[in-house]
């Protein structure tokens, strides 16, 4: 017997048809009936009680009818039950069948499956997760207005199971199935504390979120050992990478002491241009900002760094101490220039806008929590959030150029590696 539905116009469900195992039938028929009928909201609660009687139907025959089903199979009335239509639990009439020769009750298959919820943690995560708040829930559910409310408590621990499966996943998965190119560095504020997180991208261009770490500032030792971390779960660094970091200097520190001569450092551009300019009056801070972006935009190495020594000698006659911001890890803001790259991936790498924009997205998600209680729900928050925001990154621009970047990165260390060489010698 086929299980067939036939949805009109309306919505209405006008037929279903389904069998049980116990009645013979294959039970694959009940997974499939099982499945189909679970995404029928609201649909689904008239095609349940169809399933049911159908099952019964098998069991004992058409009602009012000695001959169909099983001879020693009767019906026996009915209770009240409840079924998960996916994460909704619904109130519903349950038909009992029982076995008069060893006088038990047959237990409906069907009933059984539809008891069990199907994702659905992984449901409620997601709605708590995009904005809803535990004891918002129920009002926001998008079941039937039949539908059990949800307390809660049981909100809130279904939600913490579901997000300590994201963090493990997180915290454990391998980084040595890629091979990465760049690592953009970056902070992200969390009440008192900061979440240092990393973004790799791959050799195709592709962003792929390979940790985190809390820290109340961007120090050194943290720093390094939140890098030791991803080395270890095997992010590659002997081919060379490009670390694009804010000018935070214990990150810089950090950079350098757990990577080494392997890794060039991209310092942003924009940090750098409002780190200077915030030296300046208000009123001269618009036309600066404009002047320090146009020096930066030169295509070669030695244009900016010739426009950027004309406006440093300016800035020397207006604020000393803005000169000076300009001064401090300048050439590090220029590693793209002297690569000869900048043309082609300075507009996706000459910033950390890439994990800024990430920044942006992970705070709709997690900056509606008023109050952190515990460091653990921080870690779930965020790799919940970071794991959900991971599949939606697009390729950054340019990216069919990160081949050269391999390439002039291996180049370049190359030649420090030798010169160090030489001068040991």
């Amino acid at each position: 017997m086929k299980s067939v539905v036939q949805i009109q116009r309306q919505g209405k469900v006008k037929d279903l048809r389904a069998s049980a195992a116990a009645a013979g039938l294959p039970t694959e028929e009940i997974e499939t009936t099982v499945a189909l009928i679970q995404a029928l909201i609201p649909l689904g609660l008239q095609a349940v009680g169809e399933a049911l009687n159908a099952e019964v139907t098998a069991l004992a025959g058409p009602r009012y009818c000695r001959t169909g089903g099983q001879s020693d199979v009767v019906r026996w009335g009915q209770q009240r039950g409840s079924v998960y239509l996916a994460d909704q639990k619904l109130p519903i009439p349950v038909p009992r069948v029982r076995n008069r020769t060893v006088n038990r009750e047959v237990t409906l298959t069907t009933y059984e499956q539809l008891q069990r919820p199907r994702a659905a943690d992984a449901g409620l995560f997601r709605k708590i997760l995009v904005g809803l708040t535990c004891r918002q829930y129920a009002a926001c559910a998008e079941a039937v207005p039949e539908a059990f409310g949800l307390s809660a408590s049981s909100v809130s621990r279904r939600f913490i199971r579901a997000s300590a499966r994201h963090l493990q996943t997180f915290c454990e998965r391998r980084l040595d199935r890629d091979e990465f190119v760049a690592v953009v560095l970056d902070g992200k504020t969390f009440a008192e504390d900061a979440m240092v997180i990393a973004l790799g991208l791959t050799l195709q261009g592709q962003k792929t979120i390979l940790g985190f770490v809390q820290t109340a500032t961007e120090n050194e030792p943290v720093c390094a050992a939140f890098l030791r971390a991803l080395v270890e779960r095997g992010l590659r660094v002997e081919p060379g990478l490009l670390c694009i970091i804010d000018g935070a200097k214990g990150l810089r520190k950090a950079v350098q002491t757990v990577f080494g001569a392997r890794a060039l450092v991209q310092r942003c551009q924009w940090h750098k241009r409002e780190n200077v300019v915030r030296y300046l009056p208000k009123g001269q801070q618009a036309a600066w900002r404009r002047r320090l972006q146009q020096a930066y935009e030169r295509p070669t190495y030695a244009e900016a760094r010739t426009a950027l020594g004309q406006l440093r000698q300016e800035l020397r006659g207006l604020n000393v101490s803005a000169a000076a911001s300009l001064d401090e890890g300048l050439e590090e803001t220029l590693t793209l220039h002297r690569l000869g790259l900048f043309p082609t991936l300075g507009g996706s790498l000459k910033t950390t806008n890439c994990l800024e924009s990430l920044n942006a997205q992970l705070g709709q998600l997690t900056d509606k929590v008023d109050h952190w209680r515990t460091a653990d729900q921080k870690h779930r928050w965020v790799a919940s959030a970071l794991l959900l925001i991971e599949p939606r990154l697009r390729r950054i621009k340019g990216y069919r150029h990160l081949p050269l970047l391999r390439a002039a990165l291996q180049a370049e260390i190359g030649r420090t590696e030798k010169s160090k060489g030489v001068a040991v010698a």
